[in-house]
């Protein structure tokens, strides 16, 4: 159980989730966030796990993680130049959704900016996770590209439940899936990290908090 981690919770982050864009937002709502944070800071139990596959690319986006399968047009541009992949999964624990719940009957507009700041968390959280993950590949000569999770452009949500199996998440870290393929609990994140033998100096945050937009590897390009 991993606990307690130095949170880097970016104020930005939650006030974009929340709708402000690049604005800041009114006292009520910054006080709301503050508390938000603490409260959750109290409460979470984040965990996570990661295993290392080859990859094998084949015609018309066709990518063999050895874990599963998967055509992705996207996720082909991501890892090009890639020879393996980290499959990462990631959760605050049900303690995020159990406060959440609470505060809701009580306020429901604490409760929407508590939905912001505990995205913002789980995004932290699987930063650091990366930040440590770098280091060791940057040891072996080795770099990472920025996450890429199922449900993002033609990465089809499906391949979540083949993410969970292939981790043994719901032993590892308690994290399952829903019919509807949602995660739960629901502060949880999967992802695929590329491995290069090349620095291509890739955003670890993704390509929304990139500045380079003529980039080959761009998900939205």
């Amino acid at each position: 159980m991993e606990k307690k981690m130095y949170w880097s919770i970016n104020r930005r982050e939650v006030r974009r989730y929340l709708g402000y864009g690049n604005k800041d937002a009114d006292e009520m709502v910054n006080r709301l966030i503050e508390d938000s944070i603490c409260q959750l800071e109290e409460v979470v139990y984040p965990k996570a796990t990661y295993q290392v596959y080859p990859l094998k690319c084949g015609n018309d986006h066709w990518l063999d993680l050895t874990a599963f399968s998967v055509q992705s047009k996207n996720l082909t541009r991501n890892l090009s130049g890639c020879e393996e992949v980290i499959l990462f999964a990631a959760t605050l624990g049900i303690q995020a959704d159990q406060l959440i719940g609470k505060i809701s009957r009580k306020s429901m507009s604490q409760a929407v900016v508590m939905q912001a700041v505990a995205a913002a968390m789980i995004e932290a959280y699987c930063d650091s996770w990366q930040d440590k993950l770098q280091e060791i590949f940057r040891e072996k000569g080795k770099y990472l590209r920025p996450r890429f999770s199922p449900g993002y452009g033609d990465f089809p949500l499906k391949f979540q439940e083949p993410f969970l199996q292939a981790l043994n998440c719901p032993k590892k870290i308690g994290l399952t899936m829903t019919d509807t393929l949602l995660l739960v609990p629901s502060k949880s994140v999967t992802a695929v990290i590329g491995i290069s033998k090349t620095d291509d100096k890739c955003h670890k945050k993704g390509c929304e908090e990139c500045q380079k937009k003529d980039c080959f590897f761009r998900r939205d390009s």
